[in-house]
């Protein structure tokens, strides 16, 4: 990404070699200007055709202008272009078959691979596992805790992805201290480092288990040596220290005296965003006031020490070690399936997952410490 402002604009080295190799495969394919010509101007004029109907949407959808001035624009430079289209379609056997060919090829390319992911999405969003399914489990999810730190890496921002059901079915033990960690990239070109972590608790405390959004813009790099699970260990003891915070302030609070003498009660509200020690984290919002936010920093005891047990806990199994568990997923169209999407995603999808990094090599996680689980997603 080379702007600041336009997340479009992209630098691909590769792409430059790949268009240098195709011009000179081009030219020593024809040996002729003539059909270079013919696929030149096929070229161009698709070029222009395609830029007149998007500029049309971007007016309707994007500037909201009059649906009539819209129209007229598209009717008007539509049509001589089309014109122009249907001329330059008689040197489609001349050489203007080629740029047809690869925009043909490139489509189809991208098209499965935002249909592969579509479904995919779809089918973790309607896979996931419910609150109540974790609940049932018991004080310690009905299964032995390993020392340690598990981070789940999902793609989904809300629920338990069906993954971690998959491991528990087969491997009965988890670690002490669970995350489910999504990394999601924003429209802007960077995040500040004391905004990048969103956390909050799945569950009741002693299943000690979190939810983490992190948060990345377009010009932010993965590093080996950005110390990723030393900034995630703060971001969790900010939020265990929070949470004790506004626990506190839930005892004292109930029923708050306020200057003119009356009560005013507060209760629960939304979640929200606040930042402890220089980290963005979540909590529940409390009604305070001038009295109540005093005492803030007069915790009670027993808050203090399960905060200070829980920080503890979470220094120790820091120490035990840190395993990011990755799914390694395969797609495969359901039995049923039409000729079109079993094509698209046994083929088509599947093969363009292979051509990928993975997704551990993007997040530079050291292969000591990683976990593949596989599982097989039935579309």
């Amino acid at each position: 990404h080379t702007s600041h402002r336009f997340l479009g604009t992209v630098y691909v080295p590769e792409v430059n070699w790949t268009l240098m190799v195709a011009c000179l495969l081009i030219t020593a394919g024809f040996r002729e200007t003539q059909q270079i010509g013919n696929a030149y101007g096929v070229a161009v004029v698709l070029v222009m055709v395609v830029t007149t109907f998007l500029l049309a949407m971007v007016m309707i959808l994007i500037w909201h202008s009059n649906l009539y001035l819209a129209f007229s624009f598209l009717a008007v430079f539509g049509s001589l272009e089309l014109l122009y289209f249907s001329s330059v379609l008689f040197k489609v056997m001349s050489g203007g078959w080629v740029p047809l060919a690869i925009g043909s090829v490139l489509m189809a390319v991208m098209y499965f691979w935002h249909y592969g992911s579509c479904e995919r999405h779809k089918f973790e969003l309607q896979n996931k596992v419910s609150l109540g399914w974790i609940l049932q489990l018991g004080p310690s999810l009905g299964m032995v805790r390993l020392p340690g730190i598990g981070l789940f890496y999902t793609e989904l921002a809300h629920g338990v992805p069906s993954i971690f059901s998959h491991f528990l079915t087969h491997f009965p033990a988890v670690h002490s201290i669970l995350t489910f960690v999504c990394v999601k990239y924003l429209p802007v070109s960077t995040v500040a480092k004391e905004e990048r972590f969103l956390l909050r608790r799945i569950g009741p405390k002693q299943f000690r288990m979190y939810r983490c959004v992190v948060r990345y813009g377009y010009k932010d790099l993965h590093k080996k040596d950005d110390h990723f699970d030393e900034l995630l260990i703060r971001a969790l003891a900010a939020f265990i220290r929070y949470e004790s915070l506004m626990e506190s302030v839930d005892e004292q609070s109930e029923e708050t005296v306020t200057s003119n003498g009356s009560l005013e009660s507060c209760g629960a509200a939304p979640p929200l965003q606040a930042q402890v020690d220089g980290h963005t984290i979540t909590g529940s919002e409390i009604c305070l006031t001038a009295s109540s936010v005093s005492s803030i920093q007069r915790q009670t005891p027993r808050s203090l020490r399960e905060e200070e047990d829980e920080c503890a806990f979470l220094i120790k199994c820091k120490e035990d070690g840190i395993v990011h568990i990755m799914g390694s997923t395969v797609m495969r169209a359901r039995q049923g399936s039409g000729f079109f999407k079993r094509h698209a995603i046994n083929s088509g999808y599947s093969f363009l997952r292979k051509l990928c990094r993975d997704t551990s090599v993007i997040y530079h996680v050291p292969h000591e410490s990683l976990l593949h689980v596989g599982m097989v997603y039935n579309i």
